[in-house]
């Protein structure tokens, strides 16, 4: 089993999507039930998304995040999680940076749709 861990940033979203979740917002509930069941399938396989090739990894991730490798999870056909990994082949971390909806996604990385 391996750790999945926040980023400081998208630790503060899931917290607040959690709150809202638990006030019975019925989006917020079903945003969560999918972020963690994705968070699941990392803790089994940290590499259960797709490799982002380097040269199409946003400079934004680069730069605030210092990552050198990024991964991406369909959470559904609406929703993406984007992740890096750290670590050894002894201990690996799967960190996520943030979740997007397929609209900011495509504008994140540039898609024109």
């Amino acid at each position: 089993m391996h750790q999945v861990k926040l980023s400081a940033e998208f630790g503060e979203e899931f917290v607040e999507l959690r709150r809202k979740a638990e006030r019975g917002n019925g989006e917020a509930r079903y945003l969560l039930g999918i972020i963690e069941k994705g968070m699941a399938k990392l803790m089994a396989s940290p590499e259960a998304g797709k490799h982002v090739p380097k040269r199409l990894i946003p400079r934004g991730y680069v730069v605030k995040y210092e990552v050198t490798n990024l991964w991406k999870l369909n959470l559904d056909s609406y929703w993406r999680l984007i992740y890096t990994l750290r670590g050894s082949e002894v201990q690996l971390f799967a960190i996520v940076l943030e979740v997007l909806d397929h609209k900011r996604y495509d504008r994140k990385f540039g898609y024109h749709t």
